[in-house]
């Protein structure tokens, strides 16, 4: 009925006769109708942020073993800033990773891909998002940059706030809390909803990332996100390698750096294969740059507090 509606709507616009329209003519006419209908109806596919896509383009993918486990005990041990207790353990979650958002409904949905790619691309890890808040161990907030202090202070406390304020200038934030065994219990992230769309795909990836273990930044490792450097936007393959060697079933919560030193070679080569079959084969540019520099820079401290084991 109303295919025959518009077919005859149609007609009386090119002020044709509909009833002089052969049937086969209309029912031809119908199905290409409806066949443009249902094509306007798909939403656009989101194009890819073209900074993302600059920096993806001049990624550097190939590194030697010494390449990558120097950038793992740097960023995986001790912290870019610390609220307790100097650590150089391994901390990661043992359990399933729930994810929560709060805040700016439209949003939602765009971490949701983030988290989608991190648990696509991060083997034995279990990441997902969750309504239910009773069920979820790492919150990301999503706040204004006017709201952002008042947000700090909410999470963190006014005390811990004021560390915050006095020693970073933050533009996103990441922290975690562990029990005895290094286990990470529950973790919080804050992302800026005002700051841009790289910034905001920036800040995502690496928080939420942080949020899973490797806290620290350091400026020595030119090819990760963890470098206050060092801007990305999307989940790049030396992090890869980094996330994947954490999440390894052989690197265990609380070990130390000797302890992960001699399970390396026994860990790397099963890292390698994920990393080569969850990411398609690239040429290598010959100069290989690792991302541009910040002028803003993401910050991420660990609370000194910690949950207790559930």
């Amino acid at each position: 009925m109303r295919c025959r509606l518009v077919v005859n709507g149609l007609a009386a616009a090119l002020r044709l006769n509909s009833r002089l329209l052969s049937k086969g003519f209309r029912l031809v006419l119908c199905a290409f109708l409806m066949s443009a209908i249902a094509v306007l109806s798909i939403p656009p596919v989101k194009a890819e942020n073209i900074d993302v896509t600059l920096r993806r383009n001049l990624e550097r993918t190939d590194f030697a073993d010494s390449e990558i486990v120097d950038g793992f005990f740097k960023i995986a041990f001790g912290a870019e800033w610390q609220l307790g207790e100097h650590v150089e353990r391994i901390r990661k979650f043992d359990e399933p990773v729930r994810v929560l958002v709060i805040g700016q409904s439209h949003l939602k949905k765009d971490i949701a891909a983030v988290v989608g790619d991190i648990g696509a691309r991060v083997n034995h890890l279990d990441i997902a998002l969750t309504t239910d808040a009773r069920n979820a161990n790492l919150i990301v907030t999503l706040a204004r940059a006017r709201d952002f202090n008042a947000t700090v202070r909410r999470i963190f406390g006014r005390q811990k706030a004021k560390q915050i304020e006095q020693t970073l200038t933050p533009e996103c934030l990441s922290g975690f809390g562990k029990d005895q065994y290094y286990r990470i219990r529950h973790a919080e992230v804050l992302l800026p909803v005002d700051a841009g769309e790289f910034t905001f795909l920036d800040c995502a990836y690496e928080e939420l990332l942080q949020a899973l273990g490797p806290i620290n930044d350091d400026a020595s490792v030119s090819w990760t996100m963890f470098n206050d450097d060092v801007q990305m936007g999307f989940f790049d393959t030396y992090d890869q390698y980094l996330l994947n060697i954490l999440y390894h079933p052989r690197i265990r919560p609380g070990m130390t750096k000797e302890e992960v030193r001699n399970t390396l070679p026994d860990v790397l080569p099963a890292v390698r294969s994920w990393v080569a079959s969850t990411n398609p084969p690239r040429i290598e540019r010959a100069n290989g740059a690792a991302g541009a520099r910040l002028d803003e820079r993401c910050s991420c401290l660990v609370p000194s507090s910690t949950v207790p084991p559930q």
